[in-house]
């Protein structure tokens, strides 16, 4: 990506019950919180994200990679390696994987007090996708 390229992508935070989902902007390098998705089954998954494909035409995707604390590997990571890996071979647009932990406590406490009680996760997929952009553009 040159800087005066511009690209929109989306930002999933994967969970076996829920998915959020964020979308940003290389160019403004700032991500929201779009929304949360019920991931009851495959079908139903990837109907909803081709809807969000269709209605944002991004051009890049960003997963969430859950890792352990110390930075290994978990039941979680397999999870997400998967989701993003049928992204790219349903879609074709590239996806990239960025670590994801502390996420959904940072999340927790950016909705403070008034976000008891609501899911996290697209706040979660925003926050994963603004460490994307804060760490700069993939290697060429």
């Amino acid at each position: 990506m040159t800087p005066a390229s511009q690209e929109t992508l989306l930002a999933f935070d994967y969970g076996t019950q829920f998915i959020g989902v964020a979308v940003g902007n290389s160019l403004s390098g700032h991500a929201r919180p779009l929304e949360v998705f019920a991931n009851p089954t495959r079908e139903a998954r990837f109907a909803r994200v081709e809807q969000l494909l269709r209605e944002w035409q991004p051009d890049r995707l960003v997963v969430g990679l859950a890792l352990d604390a110390d930075g290994g590997e978990q039941p979680m990571t397999a999870q997400c390696r998967k989701f993003a890996n049928q992204l790219h071979g349903r879609y074709g647009l590239p996806v990239e994987l960025v670590d994801e932990r502390g996420t959904s406590l940072a999340a927790q406490a950016q909705m403070g007090r008034a976000g008891r009680g609501l899911r996290v996760d697209a706040v979660a997929a925003a926050i994963i996708l603004q460490s994307y952009f804060d760490a700069g553009p993939p290697p060429s």
